[in-house]
């Protein structure tokens, strides 16, 4: 995230308390992976918070951060969408799941092949993980989850899908070479949507 370890910590701690409480509401066993993504993208951001602290490097907290925000998120989030849609909506979310789970295994493979470095740039961090044919992998990326969100069929998910993409598209073009690390704060933040997406389907539920 931007400007310190301090703004992540803040943050992350935040966003993980909301998450929690999305858990603790949920009612339908199917709605639990969605409910828990906000309570995933705050530990995400208390992670960062300890890459700023050790000042980037190879260590431990910036190959978490690379799991969590790479194959973990690439497979979570339109696995979770099918776990909560209805079962009329599964043929149109086949795309964004087999685009998580493939990009998800070679990002994985990746990471336990290659060195993960962090680089403290100013006031955001930067990411090297040396994935091969990265574009590919990165619109297959977006494909996944914020293609699954945008096909939910759910205005709530839809809304985090919107936000999510509008997120992507101002990271890449203001802050390039930390892409990863601007999107996933913004997609944490974004994630708050998913509190009310809980609320909503609790209220309905028996």
């Amino acid at each position: 995230m931007c400007w310190s370890a301090t703004a992540d910590l803040v943050a992350g701690a935040g966003i993980a308390c909301v998450g929690a409480a999305c858990v603790a509401r949920v009612r339908r066993v199917g709605d639990l992976p969605m409910a828990a993504v906000p309570l995933l993208l705050g530990a995400h951001q208390l992670v960062e918070a300890r890459v700023w602290q050790v000042e980037g490097g190879t260590g431990p907290a910036t190959v978490v951060w690379a799991v969590i925000a790479l194959p973990l998120l690439a497979a979570w989030v339109p696995l979770a969408v099918l776990c909560a849609a209805p079962r009329q909506a599964w043929g149109r979310l086949a795309v964004p799941v087999v685009c998580g789970v493939v990009t998800a295994v070679v990002m994985a493979y990746t990471i336990a092949t290659r060195p993960v470095r962090a680089e403290i740039r100013g006031h955001t961090v930067g990411y090297v993980v040396g994935l091969p044919h990265a574009e590919v992998l990165i619109v297959g990326y977006l494909l996944a989850t914020v293609g699954a969100l945008l096909l939910s069929g759910d205005r709530w998910l839809f809304g985090f899908g919107v936000l999510a993409a509008v997120g992507a598209l101002v990271c890449w073009a203001m802050w390039r070479l930390e892409f990863g690390s601007t999107w996933c704060a913004f997609a944490a933040v974004c994630s708050l949507v998913v509190f009310g997406w809980v609320r909503g389907r609790s209220a309905y539920s028996p």
